[in-house]
């Protein structure tokens, strides 16, 4: 007879190794029986799909490389954390704009790469700071009135991006997407409802053949907003990509982009300003997700804070490094943990192991190369709006007072330059839109709490990240 808990391979089978009881949770250091945790391990792999795929092709970057540095990143993250925070990091949001902008002044993919890099440092060194001085030390310096406000930019910024660059090159093919992925998500229950990035991704796709098949090519602007004839979908790549390599050195987009395959990062300081707002938006995210794994597990986290973000930044170096997208743990996988009540890594490290064999396919790749900007646009205006309002979700969770102008008056002053665009230029230097907007909410805002004295500084602004 097997007991109810036995120790194998540095897990506890705990249940008999089937699915929990009503009220029983698995937790990170346990497990279910290896199929069933397999099981469970696919399910984080889907759940990632969407965006993990998305995000790379909008800034320009393989795919392949972005699924199998995942992978690495998810297999590093447990390692560092020692195995106590169950999570998946996927490809980041939070540096499509900053990259957008690097492309927009004339950057390349490999100084796309080296900004990313300096992020990831960036990251890691905030870890290490961290798990020194202590957790509170991200509240005091990164107060959720601040971080709220910067993820908000983020996310809004890139709304010209989604309306004029992928929205009319098929409005028909993004408004179908943007349907689906809306009630997807909202009506379907459960684990679909969670995968609704990727479903609207696979309706718009099969919407953009069905379209070729019984209208004939489009006549549409591309990414660069020139007007040409051209079937929506072109499988090209696809059907001359090998099932097992290393990603091609480089692919072309649907949008006529191209799309670097692996490559050595080049360094500017200049483009580096330019993304590292988004290491604010990678700190709020994983304080988030420590946050969301203690509420769900019970155990205290706050000392795995640290060891998360250098994690974070690590993965995001090493996929850096070699042409990959930045990473960050992803609620879609807190969403599956959730409904399953299964928190254990072991099922992590079997998404890890299949991403990495994805991360060599590339067929695979290529295919997700071939989705249509059409497609991409119904994705955007959902995804880029969802970044944008977890900003406000902070502020809304964290009980940030707006009616107190040491509040509002830096915030919306930021909020404004970072979704305008708006550009300062000294000496030949410029920053503009994020990078811009974040200075002025960051110093705008610890500036004025401090020259306030304490019985006029609005209250509920310091608490933990949530």
């Amino acid at each position: 007879m097997t007991s109810t808990r036995e120790r194998r391979r540095g897990w506890t089978v705990v249940h008999g190794g089937k699915a929990p009881p009503p009220g029983e949770v698995v937790g990170p250091q346990e497990r279910l029986s290896w199929p069933r945790t397999v099981g469970l391990g696919g399910q984080h792999v889907i759940a990632m799909f969407g965006a993990t795929f998305v995000f790379p092709v909008l800034m320009g970057l393989n795919p392949n490389i972005a699924i199998l540095m995942s992978g690495v990143a998810t297999a590093l993250f447990l390692l560092m954390t020692h195995g106590r925070i169950p999570s998946y990091l996927g490809s980041s949001a939070s540096f499509v704009g900053g990259v957008a902008a690097i492309r927009a002044q004339g950057g390349d993919s490999a100084a796309v790469t080296g900004a990313i890099v300096v992020a990831g440092v960036v990251l890691l060194l905030v870890g290490v700071v961290v798990h020194l001085v202590g957790a509170s030390v991200v509240s005091r310096l990164l107060p959720p009135a601040v971080t709220g406000a910067v993820v908000m930019l983020i996310g809004f910024n890139l709304a010209g991006v989604a309306s004029t660059v992928y929205w009319p090159q098929d409005q028909w093919a993004a408004l179908v997407t943007m349907v689906v992925v809306i009630a997807a998500a909202v009506l379907l229950p459960g684990f679909w409802g969670r995968i609704g990035v990727l479903i609207g991704l696979v309706a718009g796709f099969a919407f953009s053949l069905l379209l070729d098949a019984t209208t004939g090519p489009i006549t549409a602007p591309d990414a660069n907003g020139d007007v040409g004839t051209r079937m929506r979908v072109d499988l090209s790549g696809v059907g001359s990509a090998d099932w097992v390599g290393l990603p091609p050195a480089t692919q072309t987009g649907p949008d006529g982009m191209e799309i670097a395959g692996w490559h050595w990062p080049t360094f500017s300081f200049a483009f580096a300003l330019l993304v590292l707002p988004s290491v604010i938006a990678l700190v709020a995210e994983n304080a988030g997700h420590v946050k969301a794994v203690e509420g769900m597990t019970g155990e205290r986290l706050d000392p795995y804070l640290g060891r998360a973000l250098a994690a974070d930044g690590a993965g995001t170096t090493l996929a850096g490094l070699v042409g990959g997208s930045p990473t960050t743990t992803y609620a879609e996988n807190i969403g599956v943990m959730a409904a399953t009540r299964v928190y254990s890594t072991a099922a992590y490290w079997v998404a890890a192991a299949v991403a990495v064999l994805l991360g060599f396919c590339p067929k695979f790749g290529a295919l997700i190369v071939a989705v249509p900007g059409g497609v991409l646009g119904g994705l955007t205006v959902v995804l880029y709006g969802m970044v944008g309002l977890l900003g406000a979700a902070i502020w809304i969770r964290n009980g940030v007072d707006l009616a107190h102008a040491a509040n509002l008056v830096p915030l919306s002053a930021g909020l404004i330059i970072g979704i305008g665009g708006a550009s300062l230029s000294v000496g030949g230097f410029e920053l503009s839109g994020i990078a811009l907007g974040t200075i002025v909410v960051l110093v705008g805002y610890h500036a004025l709490h401090a020259l306030l004295p304490a019985d006029r500084r609005p209250s509920g602004d310091g608490g933990p990240l949530g």
